[in-house]
C-alpha cells in the first residue's frame, strides 16, 4: 500500500513516517519502480511506534528495543522511573511557586536575583526548570521564517505593482496582463503556504519531540 493509505490507517503524518524511517525504526521495502511499498508489518510497527510515543518512550529506547537490544518490559520500567523523576521535578517547581505565593510578593518587591540563586541551587540538586534558551531558539526560527517569507511576498507584490503600472502606461491585452500577474501571484501563494507549514513544523513536530531525548 501507499503512504497515503498508511497515514489514514495509523493516524501518523507522512512527514513523521519518513522521520521514523530515517531514525531506523522502520524499514520499508521498495517496489520494482523504486517507490516505497508498505505492508501490514509496517502498519503494525507504526502502530507500535505511535503507542510508545504516546507513552513518551524516547526514540533511542525504541531503536534499541526494535533492534533486540532491549525488551518492552525494560523500556516501560525505564519510562516509569522517568515519569517518577518528572513528577518529583514538578513537585519542586510547584513548591517554589507556593513559597512565592505565601510570601505575598508583588512584582515591585520581587527579588529576582535571589530567586534565581535558589533555582540554581535546586538545579544542582536535580530540579529542572524550563529551558529558556530552547524557547528563544523556537522564536528565532519562526521570526527567521516569517522574515524570509515576508520579503519574498513583498518583492512579488512590488513586481505585480510594476506590471500593472507598466500596462497602464503601455496597455497590453487583458489575457497577457493576467498571465504576467499570475506568475508572481502563484509564487506569493506558494510562499505563504510554505511559511504556514514551516511555522507549524517549528512549533511542534516529531523531530522536535525526539530532540528532548
Amino acid at each position: 500500500m501507499k503512504i497515503k493509505q498508511v497515514e489514514e490507517l495509523v493516524g501518523i503524518t507522512k512527514k513523521n513516517i519518513r522521520f521514523y524511517e530515517e531514525q531506523g525504526l522502520l524499514e520499508v521495502k521498495r517496489a520494482e519502480n523504486g517507490y516505497r511499498e508498505y505492508g501490514l508489518d509496517d502498519v503494525k510497527r507504526l502502530q507500535e511506534i505511535r503507542l510508545l510515543r504516546k507513552l513518551s518512550v524516547p526514540i533511542e529506547e525504541m531503536r534499541q528495543m526494535f533492534g533486540g537490544a532491549k525488551s518492552l518490559r525494560c523500556c516501560l520500567e525505564y519510562q516509569v522511573e522517568e515519569m517518577e523523576r518528572q513528577k518529583n521535578n514538578l513537585v519542586q517547581i510547584r513548591n517554589f511557586c507556593e513559597q512565592l505565593l505565601d510570601a505575598d510578593i508583588s512584582l515591585e518587591t520581587l527579588n529576582a536575583a535571589q530567586c534565581l540563586e535558589q533555582m540554581e541551587q535546586l538545579e544542582k540538586e536535580g530540579t529542572n526548570f524550563m529551558d529558556v534558551r530552547k524557547t528563544d531558539v523556537h522564536k528565532k526560527k519562526i521570526m527567521g521564517a516569517v522574515l524570509g517569507g515576508g520579503i519574498m511576498v513583498v518583492l512579488m507584490a512590488v513586481l505585480i505593482g510594476i506590471m500593472i503600472w507598466g500596462c497602464m502606461v503601455d496597455p497590453v491585452p487583458a489575457g497577457v496582463l493576467l498571465f504576467m500577474i499570475g506568475i508572481p501571484a502563484i509564487v506569493i501563494i506558494g510562499v505563504i503556504a510554505a511559511l504556514i507549514g514551516r511555522v507549524r513544523e517549528i512549533e511542534g513536530g516529531e523531530e522536535d519531540e525526539a530532540s528532548k531525548y
